[in-house]
């Protein structure tokens, strides 16, 4: 069986950036924390979590996405996010007011000159 969300790593220098594909929902919300918070270390100064290629993101996924956000915040990271401005996922970023609270870019490249 093909896991709901994959989250394909790259690094641009120091700047890890998770790619998540797929959906983010309760079934899978721990493992998909568990990825983003590998990814930061004490040298860290961002995080990019790119959803362009996520389909769904629950409320489950929004709140990971807060925590995810709060607990960087209190290290002095920042969580920079991707997401297409016209998909639905922007839409409820929007709704939760998540793209206000952290950054919110249309392209990755947008996110990493952040």
């Amino acid at each position: 069986m093909n896991p709901l969300a994959t989250v394909r790593i790259e690094w641009h220098e120091d700047v890890p950036v998770a790619r998540v594909m797929g959906e983010i929902d309760a079934s899978n919300v721990v493992e998909v924390g568990d990825s983003l918070r590998g990814l930061v270390t004490n040298q860290s100064r961002c995080l990019v979590v790119d959803l362009s290629d996520t389909q769904y993101l629950d409320s489950a996924g929004i709140n990971l996405l807060f925590a995810i956000g709060e607990e960087l915040r209190s290290r002095q990271v920042g969580l920079r996010l991707v997401v297409v401005p016209t998909s639905p996922i922007a839409r409820m970023l929007s709704i939760t007011s998540l793209d206000r609270a952290f950054p919110t870019h249309g392209t990755l490249p947008d996110a990493l000159d952040g």
